[in-house]
């Protein structure tokens, strides 16, 4: 009898262990193309985070910056029934179906540079779209001081809040300095290097009065920065966005690189996780809540938009103590 006592016991234990264990909450973070700088530093703080709250987070990368891909991926984590989706849009309207299913499901949602999107339960951005825009436009206007023509760069025509910044970066340069006209409307390229310097060798050879890049995703810096030194440009045309230091220190320090504002993806990250945490835990988040990562906060409730303030500059003084942080 005490035999029998002892296993019905160690089986009880054995199933509050394994009850336990899939009590801890699991998310995925799916982001908007793997394998660049950006989403490795993201990548790393969502791992460093979920380690300190005990928490099952991944993030996925895919190869390319299709929306398609981003829906697989999210269609997969709804099947494995995790508690917290996170995603860095590609294409708002996209995704829209998919993460309204994920919802349906019982899954909290949380976007980031996705403050359009409606079927989420909170968006978190480290930046205002207009502050962001309007202090890239600023930097382009106080490098150039004659007129002349600029090009934005997006990562894609699609991707909202890229879209957001170029706006008020366009509008700012409208009113300020209409004597620096824009080339074209706005180029889809700024996720990839290869495609970013190709348009910017044509855009250079097109355009003999280009005085400027507004490059918004951070691969579009780089691209249009080669282009830039390949003609011999530096200093005549210059370049300006979002990029990880790391990638462009070098670029910073030669002078074929301007400059730029960022936040840290990291960081980013981190809020993921500890966002996700918090709504699983079922904190509310409203005036005033104390977010780490992000701060006290004044949330948008009825937009359900959560906007900070954490711009870091990237310049010659700013970009090796950034690049040696792991950004």
């Amino acid at each position: 009898m005490k035999t029998m006592t002892g296993l019905v016991s160690a089986l009880a234990l054995t199933v509050g262990m394994a009850t336990t264990a899939v009590a801890e909450t699991s998310m995925g973070i799916v982001v908007k193309i793997g394998g660049i700088p950006w989403f490795n530093a993201m990548e790393d703080g969502i791992a460093r985070r979920a380690a300190e709250l005990g928490v099952d987070a991944e993030m996925i990368g895919p190869v390319s910056a299709d929306p398609a891909l981003q829906v697989q991926a999210i269609e997969d984590l709804i099947a494995k029934g995790v508690d917290v989706i996170g995603v860095v849009p590609n294409d708002e309207a996209a995704l829209e179906p998919v993460l309204k299913k994920a919802r349906d499901a019982g899954i909290i949602v949380i976007s980031h540079e996705g403050p359009g999107l409606e079927n989420v339960d909170w968006n978190f951005e480290l930046a205002s779209a207009e502050g962001f825009g309007e202090a890239h436009a600023k930097l382009l206007s106080d490098k150039t001081e004659d007129g002349g023509s600029y090009a934005v760069y997006v990562g894609s025509l699609t991707v909202p809040l890229h879209n957001a910044w170029a706006d008020a970066a366009i509008a700012w340069m409208e009113e300020n300095r209409p004597d620096i006209k824009i080339v074209g409307d706005r180029y889809g390229v700024a996720e990839n290097v290869d495609d970013s310097r190709s348009t910017a060798l044509d855009l250079i050879a097109a355009n003999p009065d280009l005085k400027g890049f507004l490059a918004f995703g951070s691969q579009g810096p780089i691209g249009a920065g080669r282009a830039v030194e390949e003609r011999r440009k530096t200093g005549e045309i210059q370049v300006m966005g979002p990029f990880s230091p790391g990638q462009g220190r070098k670029m910073i320090h030669s002078g074929v690189l301007t400059g730029g504002y960022m936040w840290n993806p990291a960081q980013a990250g981190e809020v993921f996780v500890t966002l996700g945490e918090m709504l699983v835990e079922g904190e509310k988040i409203e005036s005033g809540t104390d977010i780490p990562g992000l701060g006290v906060v004044e949330p948008d409730v009825a937009g359900r938009d959560i906007i900070t303030d954490n711009l870091l500059e990237i310049n010659a003084e700013t970009v090796d103590d950034l690049a040696e942080k792991g950004l």
